[in-house]
């Protein structure tokens, strides 16, 4: 069993077919074909059920694939320490919460660009949920998301406290009036976003339960649409700026416990630490303190 076997395994396993596998790798049909057939022979399994369709994975072949996949993690990182000389270069993917892209990561991101002009840096935006399993998956080098992040593969490291608010229009005074509304609806980001989730629960603890969610792509939309009277939201309070001062929003502040949340930064415990990751993060780190002292 080689790296060659593995990387062929996968492309099989992925694309469902010997041949769709054969033009992903640049091969021709018979010579994937022979190599699955000896790495079968090799196990002592079949690791693919043929169809007329194409192939799908045996139970075998399903227990083989996370190592499969390990492996060509392994030797990807492998081949980027080789060639890691200790000055930041090459791609560099980093994952962020949208509001903490607004307002923490600006000046970090400018700053490291004219540093380091050898790295091609990526910034993608997406849930907490979403970026975990980017992490996970080795898709980004690292990411921002709430707090807490408990997975063993994970390393983390804290990066910013934010205060929460609840946001409402102005008419709406306390969360007993709140309460009162027969048709209160929340107005979030998607699924995943940590602080739709928070909101959801804290609604809850005070018995506002079983209210509609709207979903919207950005925070101006949910701002928008929260001081139109649509419905409430969660969010940091220092993301709206002099927004409320011009009487567009009331904000609600939130007891001690329920108010506080951690943004961290993620990584894989096991990938790489590239020269270009290790001077982003310490970049990165005086952003904190920074921050934490205003």
């Amino acid at each position: 069993m080689d790296a060659a076997d593995l990387r062929m395994f996968q492309s099989v396993a992925s694309t469902g077919s010997m041949s769709k596998a054969a033009l992903e790798l640049n091969t021709v049909q018979s010579n994937v074909t022979a190599r699955i057939k000896s790495l079968e022979d090799e196990v002592g399994f079949a690791l693919f059920e043929r169809t007329n369709r194409g192939v799908t994975l045996t139970a075998a072949g399903r227990r083989l694939l996370p190592f499969a996949a390990r492996a060509a993690r392994l030797l990807d990182d492998a081949r980027r320490a080789v060639a890691d000389e200790g000055t930041p270069s090459g791609v560099l993917t980093i994952g962020s919460l949208d509001t903490t892209a607004a307002l923490h990561l600006s000046p970090v991101l400018a700053a490291y660009v004219a540093a380091h002009p050898a790295v091609d840096l990526s910034l993608k935006t997406g849930t907490t949920c979403e970026l975990v399993e980017q992490v996970l998956d080795r898709q980004l080098d690292g990411a921002y998301v709430c707090g807490p992040a408990n997975h063993p593969d994970l390393q983390v490291e804290p990066f910013v406290r934010e205060e929460l608010v609840i946001l409402t229009a102005p008419a709406i005074t306390s969360f007993e009036a709140l309460s009162r509304k027969p048709d209160l609806k929340i107005v979030v980001l998607k699924a995943g976003c940590s602080y739709r989730l928070q909101l959801e629960a804290m609604l809850a603890r005070r018995g506002i339960v079983g209210v509609r969610q709207l979903e919207f792509g950005t925070i101006q939309a949910i701002i928008a649409c929260v001081s139109a009277g649509v419905g409430v939201t969660l969010l940091p309070r220092a993301l709206l700026g002099s927004i409320w001062e011009r009487g567009r929003l009331r904000v609600h502040p939130l007891p001690n416990d329920e108010g506080q949340v951690e943004t961290v930064f993620i990584r894989h415990r096991e990938a790489f630490t590239s020269s270009a990751l290790r001077a982003f993060m310490d970049m990165a780190r005086p952003a904190l303190t920074t921050v934490a002292a205003e």
